[in-house]
């Protein structure tokens, strides 16, 4: 009977224990999450990177709705930045995640001759990589769009790449908070790791 109660208390003990460890890592790391929303994009940045995400068949997925506004509000508001939409075209998707942006983007208001299109990105790296391959040599500092959930870590490859940024964030849907917040804390301390 005391090996049981024991056995009980040593469980809950370790339940509760697992439990203050994944919220102390969750805002431990969200510091940085936050960090890389500031400091926000004020127009002096010529160009935009806007970091693509999933399409379902040629529908921009919730969280590509959601940068693709955020890039159209920001286009709207300073007229002179140019964009470079960046995302390639996975096996389960018809069109290129550079294609539905633009699509996008374009239907917001904004005209076609401020985007430019890199359409072979695979990954946030490749993204930034195959981006900056588009910038004129001379331009080192540019604004980036994404979730407000990517913004460290994007911004962070960025910086390894000679980029100096600011942050233009697309809010989370509530749906994908927790899913897509864990994912990034644990990428971001994968890349801390490396």
């Amino acid at each position: 009977m005391i090996k049981r109660t024991f056995n009980k208390r040593n469980i809950k003990w370790m339940v509760g224990g697992g439990l203050v460890a994944c919220v102390a890592f969750w805002y431990s790391v969200g510091i940085f999450v936050n960090k890389g929303e500031r400091p926000l994009a004020d127009g002096t940045s010529p160009y935009v990177i806007v970091l693509g995400a999933g399409v379902k068949g040629e529908k921009p997925s919730q969280i590509l709705h959601n940068r693709i506004q955020a890039a159209a509000a920001y286009g709207k508001q300073h007229s002179e930045v140019r964009f470079i939409l960046s995302g390639g075209q996975g096996p389960d998707e018809d069109i290129s995640e550079a294609e539905a942006m633009r699509r996008g983007i374009v239907a917001s208001g904004i005209a076609e001759e401020r985007l430019i299109l890199e359409a072979d990105s695979t990954s946030t790296t490749e993204n930034l990589q195959f981006s900056k391959a588009l910038l004129p040599k001379d331009v080192r500092r540019v604004s980036i769009v994404t979730s407000d959930f990517h913004l460290y870590r994007a911004r962070q490859e960025a910086k390894q790449l000679g980029l100096q940024t600011d942050a233009i964030p697309a809010e989370t849907p509530l749906s994908g908070v927790l899913r897509f917040g864990m994912r990034e804390r644990v990428a971001i301390v994968v890349q801390f790791l490396r």
